[in-house]
C-alpha cells in the first residue's frame, strides 16, 4: 500500500496522454507537406480545418450502414453523421458544411438554397414553421409545424433541400473562383444529372508559388464525407500540390472543373481570413 500515491499518479499521467474528445484529430492535425504551411483562416476556412475525423482506419460507410465497396480513395473520415436516407450525395455535402457553419456561427438568416426548378428554400421560413409542398413542378409554402430553432428542425430542413436541390442547382449559385487564389471552402463542381461536387477543407502553401489541398467529398449513393487520397503521389497523400499553370485535378472518382466560390449567388466570395 506504500506504493499507492506513485501508482496514482502514473494512472493520471497514463490518462493525460491518452486520446479524449478534447484531442480528436481534425483536419488540422493532417501533416502538411514538408516545406508547406497552412494559411491563416477565419470564418468558413477555420470551421472546415477544425472538422473532426473518424479515428484512423475508420471506412467510409453509405447511410445504410454498409461500407462502401470502394475504399482506397478515401484517406480519412469526417466525424458527421449523415441520416438513414439516401440523400446527403455530393452536392448535398457541400451544402451541409456550408449550412451547418452558418447555423453554428448564429447566421441563420443566410441559410438559403435554391432547388433544382429555381425555388429558394430559406431555413427562416422552416424555423418559423412552414414547410414546403412539391407537386411535380410547382413549390410552395404553407403553414405545417410550430416555430422550431432546434438542431433536430435545422437537420429536417436541411434533408428537405437535399431531396429537391443537386449539382445543377448549386452551380448556379457558385461565383467562378482562380485557382491562383483559391481558398478553403471553394468548389469543384460540375453541374448536371449526375454532376459531381468536392469542396476544399484546407489550403497550404510553400512561399514559391506551390499550393496544397485537401479536399472532401461525399457521393452516390450518400455516404461519409471524407478527405480523398491523392493516389498519383503517395508522397504528398492526402494533399494535392501544384502551381498556376495547372487547369483541372484527377481525383480518385473524378476529373474537376475549374473551381468556384463558395458564396451565394451572384455575389462574391464572402470576405474571409487567409
Amino acid at each position: 500500500m506504500k506504493h499507492l500515491p506513485h501508482l496514482l499518479l502514473s494512472l493520471l499521467i497514463l490518462l493525460s496522454n491518452s486520446p479524449t474528445a478534447s484531442s480528436q484529430r481534425t483536419v488540422g492535425s493532417i501533416d502538411v507537406p514538408p516545406g508547406f504551411s497552412r494559411v491563416e483562416a477565419g470564418g468558413f476556412g477555420a470551421y472546415l480545418r477544425a472538422l473532426p475525423l473518424k479515428p484512423a482506419g475508420s471506412v467510409v460507410r453509405l447511410y445504410d450502414g454498409r461500407p462502401k465497396a470502394w475504399q482506397r480513395g478515401a484517406y480519412a473520415v469526417v466525424d458527421m453523421e449523415i441520416g438513414a436516407k439516401d440523400l446527403q450525395q455530393c452536392a448535398d455535402a457541400v451544402i451541409r458544411l456550408r449550412a451547418e457553419y452558418l447555423w453554428a456561427a448564429g447566421r441563420r438568416d443566410e441559410i438559403r438554397f435554391h432547388f433544382t426548378n429555381g425555388f429558394r428554400a430559406d431555413y427562416a421560413r422552416w424555423a418559423d414553421g412552414y414547410r414546403i409542398r412539391v407537386k411535380g413542378n410547382a413549390v410552395e409554402w404553407y403553414r405545417g409545424a410550430a416555430p422550431d430553432t432546434s438542431h433536430a428542425a435545422f437537420r429536417k430542413y436541411l434533408d428537405c433541400v437535399f431531396m429537391y436541390a443537386g449539382t445543377a442547382s448549386l452551380s448556379r449559385e457558385l461565383a467562378p473562383a482562380s485557382i491562383s487564389d483559391l481558398r478553403i471552402g471553394d468548389v469543384f463542381i460540375r453541374g448536371g444529372h449526375p454532376g459531381h461536387a468536392m469542396i476544399i477543407v484546407d489550403l497550404a502553401t510553400d512561399g514559391k508559388g506551390k499550393t496544397a489541398i485537401l479536399v472532401a467529398q461525399s457521393y452516390m449513393p450518400a455516404q461519409d464525407i471524407h478527405i480523398v487520397t491523392n493516389l498519383h503521389d503517395r508522397r504528398t497523400s492526402p494533399w494535392y500540390i501544384f502551381d498556376a499553370g495547372v487547369t483541372a485535378f484527377d481525383f480518385p472518382e473524378w476529373s474537376s472543373p475549374p473551381p468556384r466560390s463558395n458564396a451565394s449567388a451572384k455575389t462574391n466570395r464572402a470576405p474571409e481570413k487567409r
